[in-house]
């Protein structure tokens, strides 16, 4: 006879088929039943989720329930936390990860009680194989999930040690039938022996026989399940028919009794499709989101919170609620289903509407920071305020926006300042001013908008201000040259009879990059091939014109390929409708960079189709070499059996995903892609296939050549209906921003690797304090000149407040969140080595855990993890 501990929850997808408002509605019905019924009966308990997001939404309807909740969470009858939102766990990198936990866990305190401290993603597609170094950040060693996981192949036991790359490890507990192994609706009450034999008993033995286990976890609930009423009586009945004993449990409960048990160990991310779908090729499903959710990831972390942290040393007062909002936007962004894309054009429209709310707030943030300084500095317009939001030293060229009445500018000659772009904005007649004696007409002068590369040397989280001058000697500007390669004493790239060839010291990768197409007969999970298809390469056919200037050397290559409309188009026997789509590839690099920037801009007029972008790399390696959250971790191809679908339920195809960087390399050469957004790849021979797009137009559909069987999406379920998804054709302008670095000449350390990723994400962060045109920052017209307490910190005209050694990589720099006037930074060990910062403990700084909780002072910043310090302001 095996113990089953039966758990009582409910899975809360904020949005999938239906909206986030949608399952607001149907929360006001069902969370109000679940409180009713725990305080009716004291011996149940419920989960519900695991995500505070859904929690506020309730409150925000039902605030009188707010001190319900918290009764319930207090006498452990109804648990909630940690997470903020249910994440994915694959395309968000580690900060978001780590924010959504700390949010979450301190929101939960604050509101509600303690939260349910542990890793639960009951739903989650597939897992990054770091993860388990993320939850040990705020102090949660217990993890549990269902998919992914394959008891042949990983471990053989629904319970596990899963280490992370480094080897901190946390508790882990499978579903491996799902979080609806134990449900109990309606029907099941009613039929009660044929539920216990036929499923809930087979459901125990099963998971009594992966491991041996004498006791098992059975999670009882599905997709906005009620609460299963009077439970006591209800599992009273149930073990008169079970060969087993079945009680109430509780997740917690359940996990403290695995710590003290001998389980078997893994290391690796968990991702096999084989009881359960994972969706291996989701990633690049709605790329514009991806890309999106990448963008705002950046602007929080590099320009908003180093920003917000100048405005505290200057004296200008801002909130982190303000962030903290900033940041819950993003999480709504980042649940499985809608960061995954597997949703509908409904929902896509509210998930767009939250990306441009995030984006204003963002910027908006920046644009006040900015401007309060300028004014706090008495900035004239000719003066330029750029930034160093790094807290390490700075060398190297920022491009800084200026409007002036003349292109004819000069800067200081150290700044070997060079024109990149240039917009001329013609005068406008009988324009309206607001002056001291009232509203008067007058001519406005045209001016010009400049885009200027600078060079500049800058301390660690600081700024400068440069002062520019109109003149004769004007700034040179890019010009056209003849020629088709561009380079510096590090690299060179050369455009050469349709291919592309990168020269290094030692070494030329030949035909580097190069674009792939396919038809995609799959859906919103998944990629799927067309039967009768096959991937094409598509010509660099354009025509390639060279730019330069003293320090800064750019190809555009423009051009157009001509492709099958439709799926029909792709296999026709008769005439096919073909589209033209053009494309620009934009390839520029500065003289001390080491980093190849390029952008890729397609205007796509085809439906269902797949975009990869090759990366050759000519070095004979097994494995790849990728960045994801928190650390680098090495792939290997895995054969692929003809007969697969006798053990997994999708194709386990070698695709994978990465965070910013990937690429291959042996012992003194490598060749990586940098990403913003893009996130697969696949390792076929010597080079990398980077997915950029894969286009579609139904939410789920069945029998795909990878996916066989029943669509994804529950589409073919009985009421179900087929869900046309037209904006996940992703058709018209999609830009796609990436980096190239080659090394040839050095062993390619992960630690040089990182200080590539660090340099290359610098952002260019700059401000004039101009009035030609007031919306070049959207609230420029409404931050008014103020008066400032004449006791705020003295500024200079170049400023720096912290300067750190450039040894790991800045992972977050932030105003504290729970103790007042200090900040956070949070370092990240992207090495397999163990690191050494002992000296930040001289800099003042103290080591605490993700929530700001003193832990033990050790400043040995193991493999592939990170820490976290804190400091007075």
């Amino acid at each position: 006879m095996v113990k089953a501990y039966f758990v009582n929850h409910t899975h809360w997808d904020r949005e999938w088929y239906f909206t986030t408002q949608d399952a607001q509605v149907l929360s006001d019905q069902l969370f109000t039943e679940v409180l009713d019924e725990l305080e009716q009966h004291p011996e149940a308990n419920f989960t519900l989720d695991g995500q505070m997001s859904i929690v506020d939404e309730y409150v925000e309807i039902h605030p009188e329930a707010k001190s319900r909740i918290h009764d319930l969470v207090e006498r452990k009858q109804l648990f909630i936390g940690p997470w903020y939102t249910q994440t994915d766990a694959l395309v968000p990198n580690a900060e978001s990860l780590l924010r959504n936990l700390i949010i979450g866990i301190l929101d939960a305190r604050k509101n509600y009680g303690e939260p349910m401290m542990l890793g639960y993603l009951p739903d989650t597609f597939g897992f990054n194989s770091n993860l388990p170094m993320i939850l040990r950040q705020v102090g949660i060693h217990d993890f549990l999930s269902w998919r992914g996981t394959n008891f042949k192949r990983q471990t053989n036991s629904v319970y596990f040690k899963w280490k992370a790359l480094g080897g901190k490890a946390v508790f882990a507990a499978n579903f491996p039938l799902g979080y609806y192994t134990g449900q109990i609706d309606l029907e099941s009450k009613q039929n009660l022996a044929d539920f216990v034999k036929n499923r809930l008993d087979q459901g125990i033995e099963f998971e009594a026989l992966n491991g041996n286990n004498q006791e098992v976890l059975i999670p009882s609930g599905i997709d906005q399940m009620n609460i299963i009423h009077d439970l006591a009586h209800t599992l009273k009945q149930v073990n008169k028919y079970s060969k087993h004993d079945v009680v109430i449990g509780t997740y917690p409960e359940f996990m403290a009794k695995l710590r003290g048990q001998k389980l078997p160990e893994y290391q690796g991310e968990l991702r096999y499709p084989t009881y359960s779908r994972v969706h291996r090729t989701i990633g690049s499903v709605r790329s514009r989101n991806k890309r999106s959710n990448f963008k705002l990831e950046q602007l929080i972390t590099k320009r908003v919170e180093p920003l917000m942290l100048i405005a505290k040393y200057a004296g200008i007062p801002i909130s982190n609620g303000i962030v903290i909002k900033l940041w819950k936007l993003l999480f709504e962004l980042q649940p499985h289903d809608t960061l995954g894309g597997s949703v509908t054009d409904n929902v896509a429209l509210d998930i767009n509407q939250r990306i441009k709310q995030a984006t204003e707030i963002a910027e908006g943030v920046e644009n006040y920071v900015k401007k309060r300084l300028a004014q706090r500095l008495q900035l004239n317009d000719h003066d330029v305020l750029i930034f160093n939001l790094d807290p390490t030293e700075f060398d190297g060229r920022k491009i800084v926006t200026i409007i002036s009445p003349t292109s004819q500018i000069e800067f200081p000659a150290e700044n070997e300042a060079v024109i990149v772009a240039k917009e001329e904005i013609k005068a406008r007649p009988h324009i309206m001013q607001l002056t001291p004696n009232g509203y008067e007409f007058k001519d406005e002068p045209g001016y010009f908008k400049l885009k200027v590369s600078l060079h500049v040397k800058m301390a660690g989280l600081g700024y400068q201000v440069l002062h520019f001058s109109d003149s004769t000697h004007a700034a040179p500007e890019l010009q056209e040259e003849s020629g088709s390669s561009i380079g510096n004493k590090h690299v060179e790239l050369v455009f050469e009879e349709g291919k592309f060839y990168l020269i290094t010291k030692n070494k030329t990768f030949s035909d580097v990059i190069s674009i792939y197409d396919q038809a995609n007969d799959g859906d919103t999970y998944d990629f799927s091939p067309l039967r009768g298809d096959s991937e094409v390469r598509l010509p660099w056919n354009g025509i390639i014109h060279k730019q330069a200037a003293p320090g800064i050397e750019s190809l555009t290559l423009k051009g157009k390929w001509q492709l099958p409309y439709d799926l029909a188009d792709r296999v026709s026997t008769a005439e096919s409708k073909i589209k033209d789509v053009n494309y620009q590839l934009l390839l520029s690099i500065t003289d001390e960079a080491k980093v190849i920037t390029a952008k890729l801009i397609i205007d796509n007029q085809v439906l269902a189709h797949r975009l990869r972008l090759r990366l050759k790399t000519d070095i004979e390696t097994d494995y790849a070499h990728a960045q994801i959250q928190g650390g680098f971790r090495e792939t290997k191809n895995e054969p692929i059996a003809t007969n697969w679908n006798d053990e997994f339920v999708e194709k386990p195809v070698n695709i994978y995903l990465f965070d910013r960087m990937v690429g291959l390399r042996n012992q003194n050469q490598g060749l990586y892609f940098l990403g913003t957004g893009q996130k697969e790849y696949e390792k076929v021979g010597d080079a990398l296939y980077i997915t950029l797009m894969a286009t579609t137009g139904q939410l789920g559909k069945p029998d795909l050549l990878w996916r066989p069987g029943r669509a994804s999406g529950d589409t073919t379920s009985v009421g179900h209906i087929m869900m046309p998804t037209p904006m996940a054709q992703e058709q018209g302008l999609n830009e796609f921003t990436f980096g190239l670095y080659a090394t040839s000449s050095q062993p390619v350390t992960e630690e040089s690797l990182s200080k590539q990723l660090t340099k290359w994400y610098s952002p260019s962060v700059s401000y004039q304090l101009q009035k030609y045109n007031l919306f070049v920052n959207r609230l420029d017209n409404k931050l008014w000149d103020i008066e400032f307490a004449p006791d705020l910190p003295k500024l200079a005209r170049t400023q720096s407040w912290l300067n750190l050694k450039p040894d790991l990589e800045v992972a977050a720099l932030y105003p504290a969140y729970t103790v007042k006037d200090n900040l956070v930074l949070r370092l990240s060990n992207l090495t397999g080595e163990t690191q050494d910062v002992s000296y930040l403990k001289d800099e003042g700084f103290i080591v605490v855990n993700g929530l700001e909780e003193t832990i033990a002072q050790d400043y040995q910043v193991a493999p592939y993890d990170l820490i976290t310090l804190i400091k007075p302001i």
